[in-house]
């Protein structure tokens, strides 16, 4: 970005980066988010870009992987690098704040820890991932870890496939 300084004899360009303009959204302005409670309940400082991140991440309804998060926001707080999204990600993942996932090709993508019981449906030409319920397959389930002799904790389960024509 450049402009003319008004304070020289001739007018020559000044050149600035973005973090200058000032055009960071005000942090106080950014309301408490889920994801950044829950930072608070597990005793992390969070700075103002952390802030920030957990916004991004507590409005994200899809599964962004660390460049559309740094991306989101950066058009929040211009000031945000992508190495402090990286470190980021990776503490609130350390933490139990985030959980990652593979769904095939070559970025790690994440969702909040709390987001409920469900499964994925990846389109394996798009990518693109739909999240769905199902209480008979969560039946089904719980009845095979029995059969085998196990009390189900947890389950994952990631579908991958191709639309039908």
């Amino acid at each position: 970005i450049f402009g003319t300084d008004s304070c020289l004899p001739t007018c020559r360009p000044v050149f600035l980066h973005l973090s200058q303009l000032g055009h960071a959204m005000p942090q106080d302005d950014i309301p408490e988010s889920p994801i950044a409670s829950l930072c608070r309940d597990k005793g992390l400082k969070l700075t103002d870009q952390r802030r920030v991140i957990a916004h991004v991440l507590s409005e994200s309804d899809d599964h962004p992987d660390v460049e559309e998060l740094y991306r989101r926001a950066l058009a929040i707080d211009p000031r945000i690098s992508i190495a402090t999204v990286y470190r980021t990600v990776r503490l609130f993942e350390e933490k139990g704040i985030l959980l990652r996932r593979d769904f095939g090709g070559s970025r790690a993508r994440y969702e909040k820890t709390d987001h409920g019981n469900h499964y994925h449906l990846i389109d394996a030409k798009s990518g693109s991932v739909i999240e769905f319920e199902d209480e008979v397959l969560e039946v089904m389930l719980r009845q095979i870890a029995v059969r085998m002799g196990f009390d189900l904790v947890t389950t994952r389960l990631e579908l991958f496939g191709k639309k039908m024509k």
